[in-house]
């Protein structure tokens, strides 16, 4: 294993448990404003300025073109972030955190199998194969397991 992925497989698995932590704020988040699109939108402002804060000082300037290439359908990265933040911020206090969290991985395990198999979005094409269905599906195990608890 090679340094550069032992990094990112760290980052990445900080990340997720900042997810799992972005939940219950957002949570705090709907019940003070009564909405959870009202708690999304106030977590992708505080986001936004963060990414903003964080991208000024890099002093990384592309300017427009290399976007004027992209299909429309980059832009809507953004889209699904809400709409995720969202629905976890609605169904947290509904399902538990461990339920929801789990359930939301199995969603990206199914979606990212589709994708790799189909080469969808400028990724390498990777052929389902039996031994990545038998770890989505013992995602899914988990994801019963968990709720079950």
């Amino acid at each position: 294993m090679n340094l550069s992925f032992l990094l990112s497989a760290l980052l990445v698995l900080f990340a997720g448990g900042m997810i799992a932590l972005q939940a219950p704020t957002n949570v705090m988040l709907a019940r003070a404003g009564g909405s959870p699109v009202l708690a999304a939108l106030i977590s992708f402002a505080v986001g936004t300025l963060s990414l903003l804060a964080v991208w000024l000082a890099s002093g990384h300037r592309p300017g427009v073109t290399p976007f004027a290439a992209l299909p429309w359908y980059a832009w809507l990265g953004g889209l699904y972030g809400a709409a995720y933040v969202a629905i976890a911020a609605y169904a947290a206090p509904r399902l538990g955190l461990a339920t929801l969290i789990t359930i939301g991985i199995a969603g990206q395990v199914l979606v990212a199998l589709w994708l790799d198999h189909v080469g969808a979005l400028g990724l390498p094409r990777m052929a389902i194969s039996p031994a990545r269905v038998a770890g989505a599906a013992l995602v899914i195990v988990g994801v019963l397991l968990v709720r079950r608890g």
